[in-house]
């Protein structure tokens, strides 16, 4: 519907560019409402005057037949200042759409027509208003979402870089824990190695950790002991 709207108003012209979304299609779409709303009042206005008119053209031949038969008046026999007297009382009569031409009814239909067109300005302001908050609104959808695909395409080369390095980390942690298992391998058979040539196990790492670990412990225990003899030092023998 907003495509073949947006054809229909600008005819042979080309429809500018714009990024078709949800929220610019319901911004035209809303837009297309009014124009068509708008277009429908005024073409109504225009079949109402058209019947308006028919009527009036028809009433006055009524009258004009009337006259001439009556009273042998027609529009020829007037003067040329008549003629035209009576063709602008005709025509103003048409415009103001009065039931008769009395100065009552032209005065009443002025002021009628004051009204609309007083109410018709307003209600074009209202319809322009209207159109330039939605214009608005289009344009700062659009910069939104240009902003919204900067910024998308800032995570995507963000989010490329951290998964380059992730996989360097990946492959870098690989490596040391193969190192790491060559390692293992190699002391193991530096061990069995040095123990096959008569090492004592007691000088082992393993063995001298856990030496370490029994003296820490039997340290921990003298401390207070050492506490304990120093109280009786200070007694006289």
């Amino acid at each position: 519907q907003v495509t073949l709207w947006l054809k229909k108003i600008y005819g042979n012209a080309r429809v500018p560019q714009y990024e078709v979304n949800k929220r610019t299609v319901d911004i035209l779409h809303e837009v297309m409402e009014c124009n068509e709303e708008r277009d429908k009042d005024i073409s109504l206005l225009i079949e109402d005057l058209k019947e308006r008119e028919a009527k009036y053209e028809a009433e006055a031949q009524y009258w004009e037949d009337i006259l001439a038969e009556s009273l042998g008046l027609s529009v020829f026999c007037l003067s040329q200042e008549g003629t035209t007297d009576l063709e602008d009382l005709v025509e103003s009569a048409m415009a103001l759409e009065v039931e008769d031409t009395s100065l009552t009814s032209f005065y009443c239909a002025i002021i009628n027509r004051t009204s609309e067109l007083f109410q018709l300005k307003s209600k074009n302001q209202e319809m322009e208003w209207k159109v330039k908050t939605l214009t608005k609104k289009l344009t700062s959808a659009l910069t939104l979402e240009k902003q919204l695909e900067a910024d998308v395409k800032k995570i995507e080369k963000s989010q490329a870089a951290e998964k380059a390095k992730a996989k360097s980390r990946s492959n870098n942690l690989k490596f040391l824990e193969a190192k790491s298992e060559d390692i293992k391998i190699r002391i193991c058979d530096a061990e069995e190695t040095v123990i096959a040539a008569g090492l004592d196990q007691s000088l082992t790492h393993e063995a001298l950790m856990k030496f370490s670990e029994e003296v820490a412990a039997l340290q921990q225990e003298v401390v207070p002991l050492k506490k304990e003899v120093m109280s009786y030092h200070d007694l006289p023998p």
